[in-house]
């Protein structure tokens, strides 16, 4: 698998429960090969609404492919409390190619 084809997805979640609860799914419907939770809290700063924010957010760093980004997204879409979570897909350019291989094939429907 060439690495254009990985991609490491960053979400935030409001709770530990929410960041485990969307890790599961979404590793169990074979939308992601891994994730990790980040179980202690990142501080997270942000303007909402036209004013500026602080949150304690958990965060989870998604192993999936390009091809499985649009069934991940609206999985996290689907199970997030957020009105507008954050979802961030960043290509992977180059990796372990066995570790690129099992993403892959823990990915396929």
């Amino acid at each position: 698998m060439a690495g254009s084809e990985a991609m490491v997805v960053l979400v935030t979640c409001g709770s530990r429960a929410e960041a485990r609860n969307i890790a599961r799914a979404v590793v169990e419907k074979r939308l992601a090969a891994c994730v990790n939770v980040v179980t202690a809290a990142v501080e997270s700063v942000y303007r909402w609404k036209g004013k500026l924010e602080s949150a304690r957010e958990f965060l989870l760093i998604v192993k999936t492919t390009l091809r499985r980004f649009e069934a991940l997204k609206a999985e996290i879409l689907r199970l997030h409390s957020y009105d507008v979570p954050e979802i961030i897909a960043l290509p992977v350019k180059a990796g372990s190619k066995r570790y690129l291989q099992w993403v892959k094939s823990s990915v396929q429907p």
